[in-house]
Formats: C-alpha cells, structure tokens, sequence
C-alpha cells in the first residue's frame, strides 16, 4: 500500500468518525459514505474525493443555512445509507469502473464528476432556493406554487445551482485538465437538476417515487447527458 493509499485510509476514518459523532450521518450511512469514498478514491484519486467532500460539506451548510426560513421537509439531518447512495452510488460506479477499465478512465472521470455536479445543484438550489428565491414556480407548469414543495424552482435558486456544478467542473478541471468537459460538466450538472425538479412535480408527488430515488435518477441524468454531449 502506497503513502497516499494510508494518508487516504486515515483520513477517511477521521472524517467518518466525526460525521457520525456531529450526527451528520447515521451508523449505517457512515459505513455506506466509508464504501462510496473508497470506490471514487480507487479510480479518481484525490481530485474524486475532493469533489465528494466539496459535496458533502456545502451540502450540510447549505441545508443547516437560515433553516428557520424553510419549508419544513425532514425531521432529521442525520444522511442515512439510501440518502447516501442516492446521491453517491453512480459517483461510486463510475470510480469502480476507472479502476477496472483504466482505457475508458478518461470518460467515466468525465460522468462521475457530471454526477457531483447534479447532486450539488440539486441540494444548493433546493436549500438556497427556499432562502434567497423571490418568486418560486412550478417547473411543468410554470405557475406560481409554494416554496419548498416538490418540483417547485425559483430562479434564484436554480443560479445557485449552476454555481454548484461550476464549483465541481473547477474540481475537475484542476485534477483533470481544464477542457470542454468542464462545460459539459456545468450543463450536465443543471440537467440533472432540472431533471430532479420535474420528476418532483409529477413522480413524486404523486408518491410513484420518493427523495432517494428522484436523488439517485438526477444524478443518473447528469451521466447520461454528459455522455451524449461528448458524443456530439
């Protein structure tokens, strides 16, 4: 085992032990967030797991942010396994998948950071959304609706959200190299946001889908988009 394999198995224990001290995740998420890290680390280095923790810390502050001014949707911070995987597991995959078939590295790199990008813009919109938005509406039908409700954006918020996949695609550009894929990251990214919010309006309101699984098909969407943009 290399140097940087140990300064990574030590800091990860550090880091979830003290996020499940904090209460930031459960017992069972923790363990889940311990296998998700290590799958990106295998394949994305240091550059996965800095986008992993750039994702998991603005995340817990955007939704700990002025929480008196939210709509009420969780009685619980706490992140438990299907949260984490909801929002980790095709990070995690395509991690694996650098690991296994180092040819193709390059692109599953390029769609695990689209992923992040997704699942970033989602939780800032969401979160910051609801604080800093003026007039929030229904993504179908784009008639004002009640902020903080499933499928509900505001423009604001939806800004925010390009800033957070912005912050991924630097991520990425810094690890990676600085290229086109950082755009396809952007816009990827705010596919699979935008994606979130739609299947929020319709699916999920209607109790066919619930958080986690509209959480893990954004990020699947962001994947999927940022492939086909590399194919154009």
């Amino acid at each position: 085992m290399s140097a940087n394999h140990l300064v990574f198995v030590f800091v990860l224990i550090v880091i979830m032990f003290a996020s499940y001290k904090a209460g930031k995740l459960t017992l069972a998420g923790t363990l889940t967030g311990g296998v998700v890290a290590l799958f990106i680390f295998l394949g994305a280095g240091f550059t996965g797991i800095s986008m992993l923790g750039v994702f998991f810390v603005l995340s817990t502050l955007a939704t700990s942010w002025k929480k008196n001014r939210k709509q009420a949707t969780s009685d619980s911070e706490k992140r438990n396994t299907g949260q984490v995987l909801a929002n980790g597991a095709i990070a995690a995959l395509f991690g694996l998948l650098m690991k296994l078939v180092p040819d193709v590295a390059p692109l599953f790199g390029l769609l695990m950071a689209a992923a992040f990008a997704s699942a970033i813009a989602d939780t800032l919109s969401s979160e910051l959304g609801m604080v800093y938005g003026r007039r929030f509406y229904n993504i179908i039908s784009l008639r004002p609706d009640k902020k903080g409700y499933n499928g509900v954006i505001s423009i604001e918020g939806t800004l925010i959200g390009v800033v957070g996949s912005a912050i991924i695609a630097i991520i990425y550009g810094l690890g990676f190299g600085f290229d086109i894929g950082c755009w396809y990251i952007v816009i990827a990214g705010t596919i699979g946001n935008l994606t979130d919010s739609a299947l929020g309006a319709t699916l999920e309101r209607k109790d066919h889908l619930n958080n986690d699984a509209v959480n893990f098909a954004n990020t699947g969407a962001a994947a999927l988009s940022c492939w086909l943009l590399t194919l154009l």
